[in-house]
């Protein structure tokens, strides 16, 4: 199915070159002169290696039909993460650079639905929030006003992130996977 380029999010599977291609990250560029174009960063689904292309907005791509299925995440091993189909009970692992950043936000037991084409898993949809702590919060400085101001701490999966004043090491927040930013406090 030929889709625009500029409709392309992570996760998409494109067909390229031959290839079939797993985007994982996208980022849409406005030159002062000239038109937009849109940069993805890609996984070949068979090799794993990685590629980067630029599309004008305006261009067309071909998407390929993705099969989503409803999993259950396990662990993390060597050969990398490992999910069980809910419907089948059938388990399989993916490798870790196949998740790229996403697989720092996988918590055991967690609900993900996983991207096949022709059986073959090929990405991972994480929910669009998770709940994690804040491991280490740098102290507040006086004078700075709360309402602009953000400071920078760890979470417990070892990713940075932006966190106002008043959140303190061991709160539990919630942050958004698409773009690891801090959006509450946890309140459960």
């Amino acid at each position: 199915m030929k889709i625009q380029a500029n409709t392309i999010r992570p996760g998409n599977v494109l067909e390229h070159q031959g290839k079939q291609w797993a985007v994982t990250k996208i980022q849409l560029i406005q030159p002062g002169k000239g038109n937009a174009f849109i940069a993805v960063e890609m996984r070949d689904v068979e090799t794993g290696t990685k590629t980067n292309e630029r599309w004008r907005t305006a261009d067309s791509v071909e998407k390929l039909d993705v099969r989503q299925i409803d999993c259950t995440y396990l662990f993390k091993d060597d050969a990398g993460f490992h999910f069980m189909d809910k419907e089948t009970f059938d388990q399989f692992n993916m490798p870790e650079d196949a998740l790229g950043e996403k697989g720092a936000f996988l918590q055991d037991g967690m609900d993900v639905t996983v991207d096949t084409i022709e059986g073959k898993p090929v990405s991972v949809n994480l929910p669009q929030t998770v709940v994690l702590e804040v491991v280490e919060a740098d102290a507040v400085v006086k004078g700075q006003t709360q309402s602009s101001s953000y400071k920078p701490g760890i979470l417990e999966n070892g990713l940075k992130v932006m966190i106002p004043p008043f959140i303190e090491a061991g709160t539990k927040i919630v942050v958004n996977t698409e773009d690891t930013s801090y959006v509450e406090r946890y309140k459960g």
